[in-house]
């Protein structure tokens, strides 16, 4: 009997994100193999030639270039502020009994006992607290590289801050941000989780094509990439 109320629930919820891991991994081998061919490849090189840019002509384009990681702070304090709201309100949710999901029971598959509402609901806040706690780590790097950039670079200083060291923080910063993103990504599916396991398995095989769109480089190869030779120049193709 409990075979039967728990086995949707044990094999489409982990199959779905298998799926997705595995897709990451995929794009993580993209990424180191053929970074041309990904979004993430392509802006990885660009930081880097962004920021000696940036750094070479500091006194013109300080203001561009404390703008520009403005914008990345204020979107990683969005993301991080919704993160943290969702995490209080299923934090009320698990710390309650709410009514409302008894009439849910007999209309979803898999099991709905209170020790898989209550997995399904803790397993979101996890999600989201981990998601949070990403994007507050990489506005703490965003606004080193803000303060690092306007930096007088003479001779005189006891410290100079180099290109390659900036380079790293920013980089930490977008990684971090970009992790929080897809931790924030995966909880949808999840959400589904409240209403069965098929819904879960269903909306990570349709995130899938979402994804792809939104990290690899799409055309027909005529001006629509950027290829990164050898020497780290670009070449457009």
């Amino acid at each position: 009997m409990e075979w039967r109320k728990y086995y949707l629930d044990m094999l489409l919820v982990p199959l779905g994100f298998m799926i997705i891991i595995g897709y990451h991994v995929w794009l993580w081998h993209k990424v180191r193999t053929q970074p041309s061919s990904t979004i993430i490849g392509i802006n990885t090189h660009g930081r880097r030639s962004w920021v000696p840019s940036m750094l070479k002509d500091i006194e013109k384009k300080n203001i561009l270039a404390v703008q520009t990681l403005r914008n990345l702070i204020m979107g990683s304090t969005l993301m991080a502020t919704t993160s943290i709201l969702l995490s209080a309100g299923l934090a009320a949710v698990i710390s309650s009994t709410y009514s409302v999901k008894k009439p849910l029971n007999d209309a979803i598959y898999g099991a709905h006992s209170e020790f898989m509402v209550a997995l399904k609901y803790v397993t979101l806040l996890t999600i989201f607290l981990f998601s949070f706690f990403c994007h507050t780590l990489s506005i703490r790097f965003f606004n080193q590289v803000s303060i690092l950039i306007c930096t007088p670079q003479n001779v005189m200083s006891f410290i100079v801050v180099t290109p390659e060291y900036l380079t790293e923080l920013l980089d930490k910063g977008i990684v971090l941000s970009t992790v929080g993103n897809r931790l924030f990504y995966s909880a949808f599916p999840l959400l589904l989780w409240i209403f069965g396991p098929v819904l879960v398995f269903l909306c990570s095989v349709a995130m899938i094509p979402v994804l792809y769109n939104l990290d690899f480089v799409c055309g027909n190869g005529k001006g629509n990439g950027v290829k990164i030779n050898d020497k780290g120049g670009e070449d457009y193709v």
